[in-house]
């Protein structure tokens, strides 16, 4: 078995793209290649079939791969409940809420949990794409490393740089991150690569000339900023991807939570203004998305007057859709009884529709095949600790294992089934629109595997990291 890692100058420098691309080309070679993270943060997590939950980017990739995703891709996911703590996913499931304190002072726990899965993945495949988390050159976390060139000076796996020329700064990036690591872990970096470059890559053969002499590293290639290549977003919807409203599609607005969560669920209206205050004007569907901490973002929306919109925009004749943590909020109370996700410990909820919200110390992570009340079957999946009783009155939003799901009454819809409005069928069906088609998965790995292939150094590559 053999490894690399793709590490990174700077959070969003594009190392999981980077990565699910190697992964792709490697796949199409005929190479049994698996992805690993070792530690993750992000609130866009989706549960794999053996169960347990882990981030969206290690689900691109283990797609990228040809592989159904594993608990052990990304054996500890962060998911950020405020500003100071986070939920621990270990292997999948639920551990603790902890600050960050004190989640490094169970550094040797995690080390071992990173361990075992990273061997058990190398037990089954031929070679392992690790990805990095923000910069290589974080010097204060260098002690309690668990995901970058700690990491990688373990398995002895080489390390390709990934900067970002788009935000500006490339020399200063490559270089600086280059000068800031001690010798033993300098030497892992193999090569570096140029990313999201636009226009013309040759413009900037000066450049690459001046940072290989200046690091005495290689570059990999210049790769191009691909805005045809559609990836599920990790942290949040790219304003890159915005698009304008197809003609005869409703006008819709999405509630932009301070701790949003699967924000995929939305990949589909690429259209929809994303709000953090109350607009002028009216629209024809507004959507509460999922939240990591459904009544701390209950709050913020009332201190924004965003409680008082949806009311208003639902009297207009908006049709108001809740989706997990959105669907618990349009209740009329969310309790947290035993502080899982908020010391808030209860909100009232919109009341727009009639139930109560109670939070649980167990976690749902499973997928699901859903019946919509008009006949749609589609695939969706639950992440949620809350218990959701409505009103008999209330009619489902589907059906799944043949018993009711979600709540549904005077334009205003519940569900706790992510990735539902993600299926065409079913957008047409609540919102008596069809969306325009987005591209196959798989088209969009192909397109990866490509991109790598047309910008990348291949024997470079093969020489360094094969």
């Amino acid at each position: 078995m053999k490894a690399m890692m793709v590490g990174g100058t700077a959070s969003g420098a594009g190392k999981s793209w980077m990565t699910a691309a190697i992964c792709a080309w490697l796949h199409r070679r005929g190479v049994r290649v698996a992805p690993f993270k070792a530690q993750n943060m992000s609130n866009n997590s989706f549960p794999c079939a053996g169960g347990g939950e882990i981030g969206r980017a290690q689900v691109a990739q283990a797609e990228a791969c040809g592989l159904e995703p594993t608990v052990d891709m990304n054996p500890i996911l962060l998911k950020p409940t405020g500003e100071a703590g986070s939920q621990v996913i270990v292997q999948g499931q639920v551990w603790k809420n902890l600050t960050a304190r004190e989640y490094y002072e169970n550094y040797e726990f995690l080390s071992s949990k990173v361990d075992d899965s990273y061997r058990r993945l190398a037990a089954q495949y031929d070679f392992i794409v690790m990805e990095g988390a923000g910069s290589v050159a974080e010097l204060n976390l260098r002690r309690t490393d668990l995901v970058n060139l700690g990491l990688a000076q373990k398995f002895n796996a080489p390390v390709l740089l990934v900067g970002d020329i788009d935000r500006g700064g490339i020399f200063a990036s490559i270089y600086g991150t280059l000068a800031l690591l001690p010798p033993e872990e300098a030497t892992l970096v193999r090569a570096f690569a140029v990313n999201r470059f636009r226009g013309d890559p040759s413009l900037f053969t000066s450049g690459v000339t001046i940072l290989e002499e200046k690091t005495s590293k290689p570059c990999l290639g210049v790769f191009p900023y691909a805005m045809d290549i559609h990836l599920d977003e990790e942290d949040g919807m790219s304003a890159d991807r915005w698009r304008p409203r197809p003609e005869g599609a409703p006008s819709i607005a999405i509630l932009a939570f301070p701790r949003i969560s699967n924000v995929t669920d939305f990949r589909l209206f690429p259209w929809a203004s994303w709000i953090e205050r109350p607009a002028s004007r009216a629209f024809d569907v507004v959507i509460l998305p999922g939240t990591k901490n459904t009544i701390a973002d209950l709050e913020w929306m009332k201190a924004q007057g965003l409680d008082r919109w949806v009311r208003e925009q639902n009297a207009n004749g908006a049709l108001i859709i809740g989706v997990c943590g959105g669907y618990q909020m349009l209740g009329e109370r969310v309790e947290d009884p035993h502080q899982m996700e908020s010391s808030l410990g209860a909100s009232d909820g919109l009341g727009l529709l009639a139930g109560t919200t109670r939070l649980l110390r167990d976690k749902v992570t499973h997928r699901v095949e859903a019946r919509s009340p008009h006949g749609e079957i589609f695939g969706a999946y639950e992440i949620h600790m809350g218990e959701t009783v409505t009103a008999a009155a209330s009619s489902p939003f589907a059906y799944v294992n043949g018993q009711p799901e979600g709540a549904c009454a005077n334009r205003c819809v519940g569900t706790y089934l992510h990735g539902a409005f993600e299926h065409p069928g079913v957008v047409e069906e609540w919102l008596g629109f069809r969306p325009p088609p987005v591209p196959e998965k798989q088209r969009s790995y192909d397109q990866l595997a490509e991109w790598f292939e047309a910008s990348a150094d291949v024997p470079l590559f093969e020489r360094l990291f094969l």
